[in-house]
This record gives structure tokens, C-alpha cells and sequence, in this order.
């Protein structure tokens, strides 16, 4: 019973922090245009469609706390990016419980419901000294919980995980540290 009670109180507290805003900025080398509640800069290529509406934010700085890495692997003497690692959770959790992991597909599975959300890239914009921020549009969704019925995902005010500049050899591999904002888009019915 308490676990149940705790799942639940955890879920409409999750709900009710996703759905606020957050402070900071971060500015791409794109023109930008501030979309209400995100409270960081947006790249116009990365403009999330008409008729979609904000549901969550999970940022490197504010109410949340999204880091992680990203891996690469080398082939044909190259770093190539093999995939993402990053847990999301909340920034003034004295315990840094996740709240979601991301992870290859991409995919983003939170770890309070269960729900997940597998999306494929749309649009990027560059930073320099980091990785790009993007536009993702969803490709499937599974559960009924916070990440049910996601339409597109922004990964914005990146930070690190840039491919190393070195030369590789062999099956050598690498994770580098990355810290990002991620926002999350459901229609608007």
C-alpha cells in the first residue's frame, strides 16, 4: 500500500513539475525565438510544429538535471557516434533519483512509469564546442504514462560530448560527457 501510495503521489508530482517553468538560457548560432515555459533559447530550425503542446522539460539547468554521455566507437580510424547514455532527474533531489533514462534508438524510458518514447532526428542546429542541439520527431510511444503520445523531443542548451579529435585505432571506444535540456511535445487535442 505505502509503495502504491508513493508510486502515485510520485507520478502527480513528476506531472505537476513537468508541466512548470524554468530559468536559464542558452543561445545556438541559429536565429532564435523564446517559446513560452521552455525558458531556454530555441533555434528556429528547431521549432516544434503547430498544433503540438509543451508536456515536460528535463534541463541541465532549472527544475531538472539531464546528463549523461556519449559514446563513440572507432571505425575505420574515425570516432563515430555508437549511442547515448543519460539519466534525467530531478536537479534539487538530494539523491539525483532518475526520473527517465536515455539511451539508443534514441529511446527515453522513464523510470517512474514505465512509459517510453523512441524517436528519429528531424532537424539540427550546431553548436560550436558541443554537441548539436536537435529536433526529434517521435516514432513510437509505449505505456500510458509521461512519455505516452509524445509527438517530437528537442535536445537543446547542449554542454560537452563532442567526438574526441584524435586519432583511433581497432574497436577503441570512448564516452564523453554531455549535459542537455530535453523538452517533450504531445498534439495539442
Amino acid at each position: 500500500m505505502k509503495l502504491a501510495k508513493r508510486l502515485v503521489l510520485t507520478t502527480a508530482a513528476l506531472a505537476a513539475v513537468t508541466a512548470g517553468t524554468m530559468s536559464g538560457a542558452s543561445a545556438g548560432q541559429a536565429p532564435v525565438s523564446k517559446p513560452v515555459r521552455v525558458g531556454v533559447d530555441v533555434p528556429d530550425a528547431l521549432k516544434v510544429p503547430d498544433g503540438n503542446r509543451l508536456t515536460g522539460v528535463f534541463a541541465a539547468t532549472g527544475v531538472f538535471a539531464a546528463t549523461g554521455v556519449q559514446t563513440y566507437t572507432c571505425t575505420d580510424g574515425a570516432w563515430k557516434l555508437l549511442e547515448p547514455a543519460a539519466t534525467l532527474s530531478v536537479k534539487g533531489d538530494r539523491h539525483h533519483r532518475p526520473v527517465a533514462l536515455h539511451s539508443r534508438g534514441p529511446v527515453w524510458v522513464s523510470t517512474v512509469d514505465g512509459s517510453a518514447v523512441n524517436a528519429s532526428v528531424v532537424a539540427t542546429s550546431p553548436k560550436t564546442g558541443t554537441i548539436p542541439e536537435l529536433l526529434l520527431k517521435s516514432t513510437a510511444t509505449r505505456g500510458a504514462g509521461v512519455f505516452a503520445d509524445v509527438s517530437y523531443i528537442q535536445r537543446l542548451g547542449t554542454e560537452g560530448g563532442v567526438a574526441p579529435t584524435t586519432a583511433c585505432t581497432g574497436t577503441d571506444q570512448v564516452s564523453v560527457p554531455y549535459s542537455a535540456t530535453y523538452t517533450f511535445y504531445k498534439p495539442t487535442v
